[in-house]
């Protein structure tokens, strides 16, 4: 399948709605909205010029404002490049009503839940088009979970028993929802704005700089020699593509376009590659340092470090591209598949020494969020050092004394490294200098080009996480003034006196089943906010209650019958989406494994009472637990394995997973039994 054709394929699916081809004045429009909304962001971010509604209210606006001009209302809108006039009314009225908290500021709070007719109109409108900018861009699930919601806030008290709530007028539900800080302009939306905006930013300024193809080469060139080497590329690269960018689907369709058919080309099935592919994408939101948008909701929800979040993510989801990359070594080894030619993979060390300054702001990223620094703070640096980077390659490129290069880079080292003492205005300086001299070399507009797109697509990657960000505030709302989160949670107590695992088997089913149709960021807020509570009252650490929501969040993208990382692997594999999501739960078992090994080991998220020993036990139950479930999964270790090997080496797994007086010894015997007879039984392979 050429290039051209995996594009076309990928085309044929759409995650976050139908965007529309625009050209000319429509296209402009969008481009230059973008940049400002971009501009904004980060402006924001530097100088934080606004109060903390007033920077939730803009946000919101320029969603909504950048939603209707690039998302048409319906699917026939999105063949025609044209924007109607009544689009951009709605997009202009949108914004404009953004502009309200802002210029009524002092009013609003002096007359706080005593809100006008005015405030009540104002705040209707709002309400209506972010559904439907959520319906444009999300689909339909989402918003009528929310409108079940607000039906409950508004009819509720017309429900039998326990259901029940004491009645709220109509103007105190609007009020909770368009004037407050737990309705839409809530806490996920604080954190769209501020971390989530940046972090998005960050990501889509390496991709366009050629981290993508620094990722690929660095993967093909250490293991794409090696048996089934596509496959492990395809972890590999997604991995590291996970450690910049959040969101699973998007992976698949941007690494599986290379992915896919190389796995396909060399051997495995079409099933197979869109399960790996899907399966390693899908880890990037829990793969540190940057993970998905949830963990920086996450982080300020609990009230929390964001380090502390990546510090308890980290050993999970290691593990989980440990059992990705086993499963396809297997594989190869079940079917006997090789690797590329040595001669045909490109040099790691050469991809390195020729991109190196792409890893600097990662690394710098890294650095400080573990020296203390704030996530808004250390995506401030990185986005900098960025673009500063690009400029300076784009510069340095074309400068004949090698000497001279490394100076400039060094020039450049230092003037970053004043962004840790707040030197702010010297780095702005330093970039408009770079932009000034970018401008005076061969080939520097076209650096500029890759700025500015970089600074647009930002923008427009950013639009269906704040939009779901913001339509999920109507959820805590309604949670918020009714308490019914209570009432849920009493239940899962309730179950828990008997039985936690029962509880936990409750709440992932609710996670799984919520998923079926929202994105992980209202998947996770909504369980997080009715489940993790209860959680915790039984005993399981605070950040690991979390962990465990957010895990089956991500895994509901696995999950058939609705498994939107599969249909995305599905458009660019040519197969059965539904058979590609059930092999992907079979190599994710992780995923699903993980979060309850932590809640009954919490040292597996480094949470708790940590000794080097018990993480070192912990870890190591984990990957033999991994390993026989690789081998009973496949049918393969060093050689073919009988159905009763496969079913003795899954028992011995489940049994180094369940946490029972006695089954870690009987696991243990079990493997170093399946383990001796294996090896005894292939001794010929």
């Amino acid at each position: 399948m050429s290039h051209a054709q995996n594009h076309g394929a990928a085309e044929e699916f759409s995650e976050h709605g139908h965007t529309r081809p625009l050209s000319g004045f429509g296209l402009g429009a969008v481009v230059a909205v973008a940049l400002c909304f971009s501009t904004y962001q980060l402006f924001v971010a530097a100088f934080h010029p606004f109060s903390s509604l007033v920077t939730r209210s803009l946000h919101v606006g320029f969603l909504l404002l950048l939603t209707f001009l690039i998302y048409p209302a319906t699917k026939k809108g999105a063949r025609h490049g044209c924007i109607a006039w009544w689009e951009w009314a709605l997009a202009a009225t949108a914004f404009a009503l953004s502009l309200y908290q802002w210029i009524f500021e002092g009013e609003l709070i002096q007359r706080a839940g005593d809100p006008t007719h005015l405030d009540i109109v104002v705040g209707c409108i709002v309400v209506l088009m972010l559904f439907e900018a959520a319906r444009r861009i999300l689909g339909l699930a989402l918003p009528v979970v929310c409108l079940t919601f607000l039906a409950y806030g508004l009819f509720g008290q017309y429900l039998p028993g326990d259901l029940a709530h004491r009645g709220y007028a109509f103007t105190q539900i609007v009020d909770q929802l368009a004037f407050g800080t737990e309705g839409i302009y809530g806490i996920p939306t604080l954190v769209s704005a501020t971390y989530i905006f940046l972090f998005i930013l960050f990501g889509a300024f390496l991709e366009h700089a050629g981290m993508i193809n620094l990722f690929n080469s660095l993967a093909l060139g250490l293991v794409g020699h090696t048996k089934g080497g596509p496959a492990k590329v395809a972890v590999l690269s997604s991995g590291l593509m996970g450690t910049i960018s959040g969101s699973g689907v998007a992976n698949v369709l941007t690494t599986g376009q290379f992915t896919i058919p190389l796995m396909k080309r060399f051997g495995y099935s079409g099933v197979f590659a869109g399960a790996v592919e899907a399966t390693s994408s899908m880890g990037g939101q829990i793969m540190p340092p940057v993970m998905g948008a949830v963990a920086f909701i996450m982080a300020e929800n609990l009230n929390v470090p964001y380090a502390e979040i990546v510090k308890a993510a980290a050993i999970p989801a290691i593990l989980y591209y440990l059992t990705a990359f086993w499963m396809t070594h297997l594989e190869a080894g079940r079917k006997n598949l090789v690797g590329l030619p040595k001669e045909q993979c490109p040099s790691p060390w050469r991809a390195l020494k020729e991109n190196w300054y792409l890893i600097l702001p990662l690394a710098a990223l890294v650095a400080m969020l573990f020296s203390g620094f704030t996530p808004m703070f250390s995506g401030m640096v990185g986005l900098a050092l960025t673009a500063i980077l690009i400029l300076g390659a784009a510069i340095a490129a074309r400068m004949s004394s090698t000497a001279f290069r490394y100076v400039f880079w060094l020039a450049i080292g230092i003037a970053a490294s004043l962004f840790t003492v707040g030197g702010i205005m010297v780095i702005l300086a330093l970039i408009a200098a770079l932009v000034a001299l970018c401008l005076s070399v061969k080939g520097g507009m076209k650096t500029l080009h890759t700025m500015q797109q970089s600074l647009v697509d930002g923008a427009k990657q950013a639009l269906p996480v704040g939009v779901a960000c913001a339509i999920v505030g109507t959820i805590i709302g309604i949670l918020t003034l009714t308490g019914a989160a209570s009432s849920f949670a009493g239940y899962i107590l309730k179950v828990g006196e008997n039985s936690l695992f029962l509880s936990l088997l409750l709440t992932m089913l609710v996670c799984l089943v919520l998923g079926m149709g929202i994105p992980t960021i209202p998947n996770y807020i909504i369980t997080s906010s009715i489940a993790a509570p209860a959680l915790l009252k039984l005993g399981v650490p605070l950040i690991v209650s979390h962990m465990f929501v957010f895990y089956f969040g991500i895994m509901a993208d696995l999950t058939p019958p609705v498994a939107l990382a599969a249909f995305a692997a599905s458009s660019i594999a040519k197969e059965s989406a539904m058979k590609i999501g059930l092999k992907a739960v079979q190599i994710a078992i992780a995923g699903f494994v993980v979060p309850y090994m932590a809640v009954y080991d919490p040292q597996l998220m480094l949470q708790g009472d940590i000794t080097v020993l018990g993480v070192a036990y912990i870890v190591a139950k984990a990957v033999i637990a991994i390993a026989l479930w690789g081998g009973a999964a496949i049918g393969y270790i060093r050689a073919p394995l009988n159905a009763f090997e496969r079913l003795f080496a899954a028992t011995a797994a489940f049994m180094l997973v369940a946490a029972i007086p006695l089954t870690d010894e009987i696991g243990f015997a079990m493997s170093a039994i399946f383990v001796g007879w294996h090896l005894y039984r292939s001794r010929g392979a």
